[in-house]
Formats: C-alpha cells, sequence, structure tokens
C-alpha cells in the first residue's frame, strides 16, 4: 500500500509530502485548492500521461515520489525481480521526472525503467477510479481476471491456459514434420546409423584416458623391465655394488667418529642414503615382478585405441568426447522418431486439444456460475450508491476461435437508469457513474483484487444526502480490506475517514501554491463545518456529531 508520496515542482505545487495510512483516506479543500492534483501525481508515477504542463512555471522540472509497502513474495516481486529493478525487501519506490520539454525519466527502487515498466509495475499497486482517469476495471483482460478470482477460477484458467499452449506446441510440431518429413527421415536415417555405430563401440566416460595410459605401459614393457633389472643390478648385484658400497662407508666412518665427534652427521647422512637405497631395492624387485609383457594385451588395446579413433573421426570429435557425442545423437534420434511420425503425432494433437476443449469447458461453467453471482451483488450495490434501477451484467460471449483465456470474452456492461440499455462499461460517459459503479464492483470484489491501494475521485459527482452516508460508510467498510483514498466535497463521505488531508491553495509574492495538510479531530470539525456551510455554530454541532457518527 502507498505509505508516501514527495511531490516537488509539479503544476501548482512546490513542494510537498503527504503520509498515508492504512484504511480510508480522504482528501478534502475548498473547489479548485487542487486537491485532484494529488491524485494527478499518483497517476503520473504509475504510468500516465506526461507532458510539460506538468511542470510548475520556474521549476526545472517536476520531480514526484511513492514508497509503497509490498508483499516480498507476492507477484510484483517476482515481476521486479526477473526485471533486476528489485530494492528492499517489502518496500517499492517509484520515481519520475518530466521536464521542460515534457521528457519523461522513470526509476523503480532507484534502477532506470521505461514508461512501460513503470505502468506495469503500476497496475500491481494501485487502481485509479474517477473520470479521465485510468481505470483497470476497462481493461478486459482485468474484467475476466476479476470474474475469475471472484468465481475461484484461477486453477481452472490456469489449467486451460496451459492446456492450450500444449495443444499449440504440438499443433507446430504436428506441422513443421509434415513440412520437413522427407529432411527429417533422411537426418534420422543418418543419425540411427551413426548411434548403431557408437552402440557397438560403447565409448565410456574416461576411458579414452585409461587406454592411452594402459597402451603405454604394455608398449614399453620391455623396455620397463630391463630398466627395472639394470638398476637393481646396480644397487645390489654387481662387483662395487650401490648398497653395499653405501654399508661399507658407512662402517667406516662410524668407526673414526669416535675419533672425531664433527664425522657423526655424516655418518647418519650415509647411513640415511644407504636406507632409502634398501626402500629402493624392495620398489623396484616390487614393480619388476608386475611389468606386464603379455603381446595379446598389447594387441588388444591397440585395437581399441584404433575403434575410438576411427569412431573419432568419422563424428569430428576428440576421441576423449565420443561418449558425450554419443548421448547427444540418442538425444536428438529421440526427437526426429517423435517428429518423423505424422500420424502419431496428429493423434497427440487431437488428443491436446480434447483436453483444451474440457478443461475451457469447466472454467465456461464456473464463469457462468460466478458472473450470475457477481452481477447480482454489484446490481445490489449500485441501489445503494444513486442509481437506483441500474443494472450490471457480466456477459459472456463465445469466441469463433478459443484462446489461451479460454473460449469466451468477458465483458462487463452496465445501465446506470432503467430506461437505459445495458452497454459495456468502457463507454460509461459520466465519471461519476463510473466511479460508482467501480466501487460497487470492488466492494463486492475487494478481497479478490490484488491491488493494495485504491483511489476514487469524483466518486459523490451528483449525490448528497443519505447515499452520500451510505458512500461513506462503503468507503470505510472497504478501507478495512485495502487501502482507500478518496477526493470529495461531501461532508458526509469526509466524517467517515479513518485520516483526513487539507488541501488548500494559497498565492504569495504572485505565485500560487497548493499544499496539502493532516488533520487533528478539531480542525476535522472545522473542515467540515466549512463543507457543510450553514451557520456557523449550528455546522460545528453537525460536523462533530457527524465525526461520532463515522
Amino acid at each position: 500500500m502507498l505509505r508516501a508520496l514527495d511531490i516537488r515542482g509539479f503544476v501548482l505545487i512546490e513542494e510537498s509530502s503527504v503520509d498515508f495510512a492504512d484504511g480510508f483516506t480522504v482528501l478534502t479543500g475548498e473547489t479548485g485548492a487542487g486537491k485532484s492534483m494529488l491524485v494527478d501525481a499518483i497517476e503520473l508515477l504509475v504510468g500516465g500521461r506526461g507532458d510539460a504542463a506538468a511542470v510548475r512555471g520556474g521549476a526545472e522540472r517536476a520531480e514526484l515520489a511513492a514508497e509503497f509497502d509490498v508483499d516480498p513474495k507476492g507477484a510484483l516481486a517476482a515481476w521486479l525481480a526477473e526485471r533486476d529493478l528489485s530494492g528492499d525487501p517489502g518496500q517499492v519506490i517509484l520515481r519520475r521526472t518530466v521536464d521542460g520539454s515534457g521528457r519523461s525519466r522513470c526509476f523503480i527502487n532507484g534502477h532506470a525503467a521505461t514508461l512501460a515498466q513503470l505502468k506495469e509495475a503500476g497496475e500491481y499497486l494501485v487502481d485509479i477510479h474517477g473520470q479521465h482517469l485510468h481505470q483497470s476495471l476497462l481493461r478486459a483482460a482485468a474484467q475476466r481476471e476479476l470474474l475469475d478470482a471472484q468465481a475461484g477460477a484461477e486453477p481452472l484458467a490456469s489449467d486451460a491456459r496451459n492446456s492450450y499452449r500444449d495443444w499449440k506446441r504440438l499443433e507446430a510440431i504436428a506441422a513443421e514434420a509434415q513440412k520437413n518429413y522427407a529432411a527429417r527421415e533422411a537426418e534420422r536415417a543418418e543419425i540411427q546409423d551413426r548411434v548403431t555405430e557408437l552402440k557397438r563401440i560403447s565409448p565410456v566416460e574416461g576411458e579414452w584416458e585409461r587406454v592411452a595410459a594402459e597402451h603405454s605401459l604394455l608398449q614399453h614393457g620391455s623396455s620397463l623391465l630391463a630398466g627395472a633389472q639394470s638398476a637393481l643390478e646396480a644397487l645390489t648385484e654387481s662387483e662395487g655394488a650401490a648398497l653395499a658400497q653405501l654399508s661399507a662407508v658407512a662402517s667406516r666412518l662410524r668407526a673414526l667418529s669416535a675419533h672425531d665427534a664433527r664425522l657423526g652427521p655424516i655418518v647418519e647422512l650415509v647411513e640415511s642414503a644407504a636406507a632409502q637405497a634398501g626402500e629402493a631395492v624392495r620398489e623396484l624387485r616390487h614393480y619388476a615382478s608386475r611389468v606386464d609383457l603379455d603381446p595379446d594385451a598389447l594387441r588388444a588395446v591397440e585395437d581399441r585405441i584404433e575403434a575410438l579413433h576411427a569412431a573419432a573421426r568419422r563424428h569430428r570429435v576428440r576421441p576423449e568426447d565420443l561418449p558425450q557425442r554419443h548421448a547427444e545423437l540418442e538425444k536428438r534420434l529421440a526427437e526426429l522418431e517423435l517428429a518423423v511420425d505424422p500420424e502419431a503425432l496428429q493423434r497427440e494433437v487431437a488428443a491436446a486439444r480434447l483436453r483444451y476443449e474440457a478443461a475451457a469447458k469447466k472454467l465456461t461453467a464456473r464463469r457462468q456460475h460466478g458472473a450470475q453471482a457477481l452481477s447480482k451483488a454489484v446490481t445490489a450495490g449500485m441501489q445503494q450508491l444513486a442509481m437506483a434501477g441500474g443494472r450490471f451484467e457480466v456477459l459472456l460471449k463465445k469466441l469463433d476461435e478459443p484462446g489461451a483465456a479460454g473460449a469466451e470474452e468477458v465483458e462487463f456492461q452496465v445501465a446506470s437508469h432503467p430506461s437505459l440499455p445495458l452497454r459495456p462499461l468502457a463507454r460509461v460517459a459520466s465519471g461519476g457513474e463510473l466511479s460508482r459503479i467501480s466501487l460497487a464492483i470492488q466492494m463486492v470484489a475487494a478481497k479478490a483484487s490484488p491491488v493494495g491501494t485504491l483511489v476514487f475521485d469524483e466518486v459523490d459527482a451528483g449525490i448528497g444526502g443519505s447515499v452520500a452516508e451510505t458512500i461513506g460508510r462503503a468507503l470505510r467498510s472497504l478501507g478495512k480490506e485495502r487501502q482507500v483514498l478518496c477526493v470529495t466535497h461531501l461532508p458526509q463521505v469526509a466524517a467517515n475517514g479513518d485520516q483526513q488531508w487539507l488541501v488548500v491553495k494559497s498565492a504569495s509574492r504572485g505565485k500560487v501554491n497548493v499544499q496539502a495538510s493532516l488533520l487533528n479531530r478539531a480542525a476535522r470539525i472545522e473542515e467540515l463545518a466549512r463543507m457543510l456551510g450553514g451557520s456557523e455554530s449550528t455546522a460545528r454541532k453537525h460536523a462533530a456529531e457527524l465525526l461520532d457518527a463515522g
């Protein structure tokens, strides 16, 4: 929900900051004071049209910023993360500047963003209801989504959407398969031969390194054995063998060390060398006993190396990459075996279409039930909002070609008077009527709507008295479900607010400025008395009564 709104250099506002609370907030002030400028600022921040007229005279640019509290695990958080526009968890900050030439710059959580992104983010945050303002309920997609949410049809809508995508995906594969059947069959046959060859060879991961090392050992077995035996002879068996010489030297030096202690460390070095030479002899004997001179084993390894080399040349890869190539070819073969059977694919397409039609049929039935309930509830709400005899109907129009959203188009239709025919909601001309109809819809669908902040402008146009009290109570009730901001001229509506801001226009040094201030109880009584008119004392008394009743 909207927590703070900062405005600088915007139309008549030099600088203003408004901190909003939960619940129902009213904005009041004299006619022409600039109350709607706050709504205009919010609308600009969620992607509304901006031009040079937005810049206050004498200012370089208009600067607007809004801070929202959001669900850190909600849909908007996911949307922001996908676009690298995330900020602090649970918070979204929108900022927009408009310069004197009408050029805009947009920011989301400090990141530069496009106007389209600002508008899309705004659709998660704010619904503005009023004349000449963007209203999500005028969009066909929003009407369909609201009906689905109210009817509990969202899981069915998701099933239909996924089934439709599966159907169309298989349909595209089938069309491609039919178009390229000959080419794919030739490719399939070639890959089948390659896979058969590789299956016969059966290369495994790490095999090439292993057989190469084994081949080196077998190929040089004779020279390796001869070298080991020669080393053993030099160390132990020949005249003047190294091991015997080291032992003799160690004995002589040890005897001499009795006469000169400085020979002690040298004796230890020679004895250590003799011990290491002895260890080398033992290791060489063990090594020589394990050298393989089997010519059959060498031929088998050479045959395997040649087979791997030949396969690698044919597949144009390194021998060590043959296992990966084998896996790639098997995967491609599986794809082609599916694609080259047009009849099997057509059967799959037909089955997928039947699954979609079944899902769409369930969705239609749920929508029909939900449309009746929503029509009845909103019509009842209209009777309390100075639209006696008005009607609201959710029309489901069957599509010639069903789509991902189902087999029908959802359209909200209204008649604000008994003598008028039903017309699409988007064609309602009166801003006041549109606001009240939207209010009636929102009152019914508040729990289903994901938007956290609702803004109403001109909701009280052309009404008063008991109807105004009804609207005030309705907005206060709606404020328990969502944050509600309302620009109003009616004291009966204003008295129901959880908080009230007074918007005042003043002139100083030839310049006009608009400021907003939060009212305490005493100030609210004074403002409500002004709105009521009449004698001062009577108006104050009535204002206090309204405030107490609200």
